[in-house]
Formats: C-alpha cells, sequence, structure tokens
C-alpha cells in the first residue's frame, strides 16, 4: 500500500490526476474503472485541464464505471452515465462507445449484472480503478454487509448513504434506494487500485479501513489485500492514523 499525504482537496485531486494520467500516457489504450460522488469531481478537472493542455490523449482509452442508480435513464440528471458525461466524458476526446456503465433501466437485473461482468472481463480488466469511499467505508455500493459480495450485483443502499446522496436530489424521497455496482472481486481484478479521499467526516472510515482488520462491515478494508493499492487523503482524513 502507497499512502499520499496532500494537503487538501485541491492538493488531492491534482496528485490523483497526475497517476491516472501518468497510465493513460505510459498505455494509450488502457482500461480505466471510474467513480462518481463528490470525491473524484477534482481529480477530473484535473485530467480535462491536461487534455486542454494537450498532455493527454483520450481516442483510445476504454472505461468502466463503478455502479449506476436503479430506475433512472442514462439521461437523467442524476444517473451516473449523465454525471460522467458532465463531469469528464463531454470535455475530452474519448470515444464514448468505449465508456461503459450499467444500465439503470434494465428489466433483466441479473442478467445486466453477468453480462458487465463478462463485459470488463472481456476487456481485459482494468488497469487502473479510481475510488471514493463512503463515510460507512463503502467502496462503490458496496454497503456494510455480514460478506463481501463478489460479482456485480444490485444492492440495497443504507440510510446513511442515501442521507449522504440525497443533496443532489430535490428531497431525499427521490434518491433510489438501489444501485448496480461492481463488486468486490471486480474492483479486487483491477490492477491498481486508487483511492481518493477527503476531509474530517471520512477519518473514522479511513483509520478503520487501513488499520482495523479486513472484515465485509468495512468493505474498503479489503483493499488492505491488494498488491497494488496507492491512497491520496488529505490532512484531515489521515488525522486519526498515527503517522
Amino acid at each position: 500500500m502507497r499512502l499520499i499525504r496532500a494537503k487538501n482537496y485541491e492538493d488531492v485531486s491534482v496528485k490523483a490526476g497526475n497517476i491516472i494520467a501518468s497510465v493513460i500516457n505510459l498505455k494509450p489504450d488502457c482500461v480505466l474503472g471510474l467513480a462518481t460522488g463528490s470525491s473524484p469531481i477534482g481529480t477530473y478537472k484535473e485530467l480535462i485541464k491536461k487534455y486542454e493542455a494537450g498532455e493527454l490523449d483520450f481516442s483510445k482509452v476504454k472505461t468502466v464505471n463503478l455502479d449506476e442508480y436503479v430506475g433512472l435513464s442514462k439521461d437523467h440528471d442524476q444517473s451516473y452515465a449523465y454525471f460522467m458525461r458532465n463531469n469528464l466524458f463531454d470535455h475530452v476526446n474519448i470515444d464514448q462507445n468505449n465508456c461503459n456503465i450499467p444500465s439503470g433501466l434494465t428489466n433483466d437485473p441479473e442478467a445486466e449484472c453477468a453480462a458487465y461482468d463478462k463485459l470488463i472481463a472481456s476487456l481485459g480488466g482494468t488497469d487502473l480503478q479510481l475510488l471514493g469511499m463512503g463515510p460507512n467505508g463503502h467502496i462503490g455500493f458496496n454497503e456494510p454487509d455480514e460478506a463481501f459480495f463478489p460479482a456485480t450485483h444490485c444492492v440495497k443502499l443504507t440510510d446513511s448513504t442515501i442521507d449522504a446522496n440525497a443533496r443532489f436530489f430535490a428531497t431525499r424521497d427521490d434518491v433510489p434506494k438501489q444501485a448496480y455496482t461492481m463488486g468486490i472481486w471486480g474492483i479486487m481484478q483491477a490492477k491498481r487500485v486508487l483511492m481518493v479521499v477527503n476531509g474530517k467526516n471520512k477519518a473514522e472510515a479511513v483509520k478503520a479501513a487501513l488499520t482495523g482488520p479486513v472484515t465485509p462491515k468495512v468493505p474498503a478494508s479489503i483493499l488492505q489485500l491488494h498488491p497494488d493499492f496507492t491512497l491520496v487523503a488529505d490532512e484531515e482524513a489521515l488525522s486519526l492514523l498515527d503517522l
């Protein structure tokens, strides 16, 4: 595990953007696993800056996203398909036919999940998986549970996750209660994993994930076992670690 300390969110974003840019430059046809939520937005802004400066070429890059809300179309302004277009894809020269996200409107959830895992395998897996982490230690929408769920699956969101996402919707009742998410096995199969974390409200989760036992009650703790895991976190998020 590599731990990179950053001063603040902006510094986290710059450092994470540099890591992802190096992967693209070293392997122009790389497969990137991408995340949504507030944590990676700054990282995506850094990648856009590098593209606009002529430092990055996304034309051969392929992407797979961690998750999507159940019940939202790809054009819904709170869907993760929309989020990715708005925060990255529409601003770089990526072929959006190479951008893969589970369908939130499928009529056959089990088939959709199985097809998504098959797709990721057909791409040879991800070269780098970008992650954020929730205050309860969730990664993707893999919530605290009694066991790690390996495959892409449909999950019922916890109240804490619904509360965290409510700021993006008109009311809490509008927040979807289920989501499709890449499973723990899919995340752990990535050749490299990069997590970005910031803020005091994540400090407890960072401590539990990095120094506690590997347990499905703290899903991010599984990353202790990944052979190439990098955490980029700001001082507040690291404040409970004895460094």
